[in-house]
């Protein structure tokens, strides 16, 4: 069982980002800047996340550049807008890591485990048992479990997800709703 007071700064934070910080496109890709919206008052707590996590790191599907409808250079033009607008509120992500597979049972693509594994080969002090996947659809659990971690689903895209649910450690309206809570332990 996940206890909220344990984590501390020995622990890694994994983020899904599509509707997580920004609104997802209707079975689409958000493919440019200008496509890329983050929800009103998800960066309202993410100060929090920072001071909670050693680790922070975002894990991303991308099946857009595998299928040509967009480079990396357009991604990367993305996440530096989150990353800006995340730094800019006192967060951070310390990597983001991508899969642009069109192969749903590649490695790399969630809910495989390889960007769990590429995140690990890069800062080797991260300790699954001690780390959280936190994302709002079954593959982003599912990526969780497969890599031995605690997950905590987020309903803003999919609240008819049932919960309890094996694959869902905690549940919560959204991401600042999850930041809140640790704050409240602080």
């Amino acid at each position: 069982m996940l206890d909220l007071n344990n984590i501390n700064s020995s622990w890694t934070l994994f983020l899904d980002r599509d509707g997580v910080f920004n609104y997802e496109k209707e079975e689409d890709y958000i493919l440019n800047t200008g496509e890329f919206r983050l929800y009103e008052n998800v960066l309202d707590h993410i100060d929090v996340l920072a001071r909670r996590f050693g680790t922070i790191v975002m894990v991303t599907n991308q099946k857009g550049i595998g299928k040509g409808l967009m480079t990396v250079a357009d991604l990367d033009s993305i996440h530096q807008v989150l990353l800006s607008a995340v730094q800019a509120k006192g967060g951070r992500i310390d990597r983001i890591y991508f899969a642009p597979d069109t192969d749903n049972s590649a490695i790399n693509r969630k809910p495989q485990p390889g960007m769990a594994w590429q995140a690990k080969a890069d800062f080797p002090h991260i300790d699954f048992t001690k780390s959280i996947m936190v994302g709002n659809k079954p593959s982003d659990m599912r990526f969780g479990r497969n890599a031995g971690m605690y997950t905590v689903f987020v309903a803003t895209t999919h609240p008819e997800t049932p919960f309890p649910h094996p694959d869902i450690d905690l549940r919560f309206n959204d991401l600042d709703s999850f930041a809140q809570a640790l704050k409240q332990l602080e």
